[in-house]
């Protein structure tokens, strides 16, 4: 080690890593989209994937091991909870039926508990402590889309279904509204613009498809309001975004989206349960020059926004 320069052999030591393929922590998240959190979860709690450490602490980790990740996913994708996977990563034989077993059913319905007491700060440390261990993907796929069915199906006609519906709703909101924020102000370029063009306050719809977007690393403007026809063209000339999301939960006026899309020159997405209430109407702008991309859920855009290559990420 140079006396003089005590760090310099420590930061060669890294660009050589980096040089000879390595991957910091930062590009492993953008690849494969677990943020940096929960790979340290990963690697502190439950030994899943243990990178190399540079003289600094710096980890690094090598393309086997983000292999190993995706293997993660997939059985994170299956159900299986995320303590449970190490034994079937290091295995040889193929796991036994019990394996699968979803750690799921417990968290989600304690989640409606807390709804049900209206209690926000049990609800919130149920969805931090998930938040911590899976990736936002994951997460939206296995508790917060079934929650939302499950919730739906409890409300119809149960008093006090209202109280829950917005004490739900708005706790959603406020949580993914202020993670956006934060998220905003760390990220540069180009931007993802998502309007509600539904009439439902407090949409839970927008803000999954708004938090998922915003987990593969890119800044995101949200219109939590329906925007008439010309003035959405107007937005896309002012923002020069990367792509329109338009979010719809209800029946559209369908010659109003037409003239709404006009002067829309970048890639665009229609998601949310509308696109299965117009599944033949919405195949004309779909065959358009400038196409109309559909996607049923939060969790179907992200997989669209991907393929488009208009995010970043690989996981399942």
């Amino acid at each position: 080690m140079n006396p003089d320069h005590p760090h310099r052999d420590s930061d060669d030591d890294y660009r050589q890593a980096l040089a000879e393929g390595w991957l910091p922590i930062r590009d492993v998240s953008r690849r494969t989209g677990v943020n940096p959190v929960t790979l340290r979860a990963w690697e502190r709690r439950y030994g899943l994937v243990v990178p190399q450490r540079t003289p600094k602490g710096h980890r690094l980790y090598s393309e086997a091991q983000i292999a190993r990740i995706q293997e993660i996913l997939t059985w994170l994708g299956r159900g299986v909870a995320v303590s449970k996977i190490r034994a079937l990563l290091d295995e040889d034989t193929p796991p036994p039926a019990e394996a699968g077993s979803s750690p799921w059913d417990d968290l989600r319905q304690q989640c409606i508990a807390a709804i049900g007491r209206i209690n926000e700060r049990q609800l919130d440390d149920l969805f931090n402590g998930a938040l911590a261990i899976y990736p936002a993907l994951t997460l939206c796929e296995q508790l917060m889309l079934p929650l939302l069915d499950e919730l739906e199906r409890r409300w119809q006609g149960q008093f006090g279904a209202q109280l829950e519906r917005v004490f739900f709703h708005t706790w959603l909101r406020t949580k993914f509204g202020t993670r956006l924020y934060h998220h905003n102000r760390q990220q540069r370029g180009a931007p993802l613009l998502l309007v509600n063009q539904s009439d439902l306050p407090l949409e839970p719809g927008v803000w999954l498809t708004a938090w998922l977007a915003s987990s593969a690393g890119f800044p995101l403007e949200i219109f939590d309001w329906p925007l008439p026809p010309g003035e959405l063209a107007l937005a896309v000339e002012r923002l020069q975004p990367r792509a329109v999301l338009l979010y719809a939960s209800c029946t559209l006026n369908l010659p109003q989206l037409s003239r709404l899309l006009a002067g829309v020159d970048c890639p665009r997405l229609l998601v949310g349960p509308a696109t299965a209430i117009h599944p033949d109407a919405l195949q004309d702008q779909v065959s358009t020059d400038e196409p109309l991309h559909l996607a049923s859920d939060p969790v179907a855009a992200f997989g669209l926004l991907r393929e488009l290559h208009l995010i970043n990420g690989e996981a399942p």
